[in-house]
């Protein structure tokens, strides 16, 4: 892109959001991988990739993209589940489950908890 700077950046990844909350997780992709090529150390754009690539169903580059978070941000809650709930898709649920555990004891959420298998309810 001839006019990529900073401020278009910032609106690629404005505009990304928009449409991983449209359903068109595809489109937000196209958009977040010219500002991570610009900024790879950025990890809202990458933990916004990963999701954009789950909602895809592309579950490998999803997995790839959690990960490289959680090397930068390893107490990241969210990226726990995320990176679980990919792991669950594609059928390893033993890593998932290691995920759920690392979230839920990370941010107690209920949703995390329930995940984690820690939900006092029965």
């Amino acid at each position: 892109m001839a006019d990529s700077n900073p401020e278009t950046h910032v609106i690629d990844f404005r505009a990304a959001e928009q449409l991983l909350a449209a359903r068109d997780p595809r489109g937000a992709v196209k958009l977040l991988d010219s500002v991570i090529a610009a900024h790879p150390e950025n990890t809202a754009a990458r933990l916004l990739r990963a999701r954009a690539f789950f909602a895809a169903a592309q579950l490998r580059p999803a997995q790839l993209e959690f990960e490289l978070v959680l090397e930068r941000e390893p107490d990241n809650a969210f990226a726990h589940f995320a990176l679980a709930r990919t792991f669950e898709r594609s059928g390893q649920t033993g890593r998932a489950t290691r995920h759920f555990r690392l979230a839920a004891a990370l941010d107690p959420k209920p949703e995390y908890l329930r995940a984690a298998g820690f939900d006092s309810r029965n």
